[in-house]
């Protein structure tokens, strides 16, 4: 069955549709423009609103703040700051090393030692060649250990313990193997057998070895 589909007859005319389609444009305007005078009284009492509008969003919050939202009686705590004092850099870390020790079975002493070596605990050291954080990480070995923002400090702690954790385990718990392999990487101490005759990675070791024993005579940390 086909349904068809028309305009029904009516003499009224369609809403929306223009039936003098002769319309001149000079017909459309049935009043005349308004005079300059006019514009300049409607001006001035458009501005004398705003004003009054202005007035009364100004002294309106004034008016709620007081009127509803009073402090509701009953007890009240307060709190005062009486001093700041700053965390030495070498200090600020501490929860951190130890959490990461812990974790990763990794003498807090070398943790330390290392970090101090490395960046003198400044979480956002870049060396020259593009190590990160704390701990100097390289962008591949911290892709490696899955830390995400190396210039995070907790992130960095846990993935410099974890790598100190390998390298021990690699070298059969030789501090100073693990600590020149943490310098100079694994294939250089596996193909020299020992600590590189590196300047930089024999200094290196040398000065955390130092590091792990003045922290162990004066007792700080685990």
């Amino acid at each position: 069955m086909a349904i068809q589909l028309g305009l029904a007859e009516t003499d009224e005319p369609a809403l929306g549709l223009r039936h003098d389609v002769e319309r001149r444009v000079g017909d459309r305007r049935i009043h005349a423009r308004d005079t300059h005078e006019r514009r300049s009284r409607n001006r001035r009492r458009t501005r004398l609103r705003r004003l009054i509008f202005t007035s009364l969003a100004l002294a309106l919050p004034h008016t709620v703040r007081h009127a509803a939202f009073r402090i509701p009686s009953g007890p009240r705590v307060s709190t005062t700051i009486e001093s700041v004092s700053a965390i030495l850099p070498a200090h600020a870390y501490e929860g951190l090393i130890r959490e990461a020790a812990a974790i990763y079975r990794v003498d807090s002493h070398l943790i330390r030692s290392i970090m101090q070596a490395e960046s003198a605990f400044d979480a956002s050291a870049v060396s020259r060649v593009g190590a990160m954080g704390l701990m100097q990480l390289m962008p591949d070995v911290a892709e490696a250990l899955g830390v995400v923002h190396p210039f995070d400090p907790r992130e960095n702690i846990m993935g410099g313990a974890r790598l100190l954790r390998e390298l021990l385990d690699q070298h059969h718990g030789n501090v100073k193997l693990a600590v020149a392999s943490y310098n100079a990487g694994p294939t250089a101490v596996a193909a020299y057998g020992g600590v590189p005759p590196f300047r930089e990675t024999q200094g290196y070791v040398k000065k955390v070895t130092e590091l792990i024993a003045e922290a162990r005579r004066a007792g700080d940390g685990n």
